[in-house]
């Protein structure tokens, strides 16, 4: 039995216009949640923040519903099980929780709970909310069976500092791509050229951004992986060669702009005409698309991350309290490497660089 009989949450306080901000969220203490028949009392040590979750606050359709107005702000944890009622889990069980959302304490169904997790093993338990987890998978799998990389060809990765963009780097060097990564600022730029290897790193803050990148792909491009959108992608454009892919994973730059025109002239028939022209596949989708490759995913991906060929990088914040400046810091980009908040602190190995 837990000794603890307060569940501290973060609910969603009304719906942000533009840049989320202070007053969209609200701290609330309530009592502890009751697990029934069949489900686990769950607290909740690592919280992983997403771009997507930006999304979740607005009220419209997407892929899966809004976030009601007072309800837990969505969220995937860690946690550790401190009551059970399933016949698999006990208490210490560290599990992967899907829906933990931002709070210290949930309730889950124990037959969710499939994915269990040893927090002596090698890799951190963190590591289960990003690069061996869904934005891993997420690369893994656009890049599987979206991008369909050939060995000699040209990958173009924008957010490549982040823990989807350096795995699809990663990815694509290990199958003979050649990989050009683009970040925001000359910290990231360094770490995608001196720690990941890829052949051409490049800050798209640059001046002439459209330029260095026009020289960095002399061949052209063979896949775009998308993360972000805006300039970026408008530069992007004019390099693509014919049968070029286009897995669009997101648009990161307009997540803040929901429902506003873009300035400027309509594009829309110049962009479709382009890829009728040069046969370009272009499709949005989410890794729960490819969800019979994950058995695959967490084997191989294991495997590389143990013995080191596949590297990431962690950005931890302390303290559940934190949560909603993390995310809009994140939306600006100021994030580097995968956005964790560590909801209470706990005797750790060091996280990988």
């Amino acid at each position: 039995m837990s000794t603890t009989s307060t569940n501290r949450r973060i609910v969603l306080a009304s719906r942000p216009s533009g840049e989320p901000g202070p007053d969209n969220f609200r701290i609330e203490d309530v009592p502890l949640p009751q697990a029934g028949p069949g489900e686990v009392l769950l607290r909740n040590r690592f919280l992983s923040l997403d771009p997507y979750m930006r999304g979740r606050m607005d009220d419209a359709r997407s892929y899966s519903p809004p976030i009601g107005i007072g309800e837990v702000m969505e969220g995937r944890t860690v946690a550790e099980v401190l009551e059970s009622h399933h016949p698999d889990l006990a208490p210490g069980d560290w599990v992967f929780a899907p829906l933990g959302g931002w709070q210290t304490h949930a309730v889950a169904d124990g037959a969710s709970l499939t994915r269990r997790l040893d927090p002596q093993d090698a890799l951190p338990p963190s590591t289960a909310l990003g690069v061996y987890g869904m934005p891993g998978f997420t690369a893994y799998a656009g890049l599987h069976e979206i991008g369909k990389p050939q060995p000699g060809e040209t990958l173009v990765v924008a957010a490549a500092s982040g823990p989807v963009g350096a795995t699809v780097a990663q990815l694509a060097k290990r199958q003979g791509l050649r990989v050009v990564a683009i970040a925001g600022g000359p910290e990231k730029v360094r770490y995608l050229r001196e720690e990941l290897g890829v052949d051409a790193a490049l800050d798209h803050r640059a001046d002439d951004f459209a330029g260095q990148l026009r020289a960095a792909v002399p061949d052209g491009i063979d896949i775009y992986f998308e993360n972000v959108g805006g300039k970026v992608f408008d530069a992007v454009l004019p390099l693509l060669n014919d049968f070029a892919r286009i897995p669009v994973c997101g648009t990161i730059a307009t997540y803040n702009r929901r429902g506003e025109l873009p300035p400027g002239p309509d594009r829309t028939p110049a962009l479709l005409s382009q890829i009728l022209r040069q046969r370009l596949t272009v499709r949005g989708f989410i890794q729960r698309d490819f969800i019979r490759l994950y058995p695959e995913f967490l084997r191989e991906m294991g495997h590389w991350l143990r013995e080191g060929t596949i590297r990431y990088r962690e950005h931890v914040i302390d303290g559940l309290e934190h949560a909603p400046q993390a995310l809009v810091e994140l939306l600006r980009g100021g994030n580097f490497g995968k956005v964790v908040v560590r909801i209470d602190p706990w005797p750790r190995k060091r996280v990988h660089p």
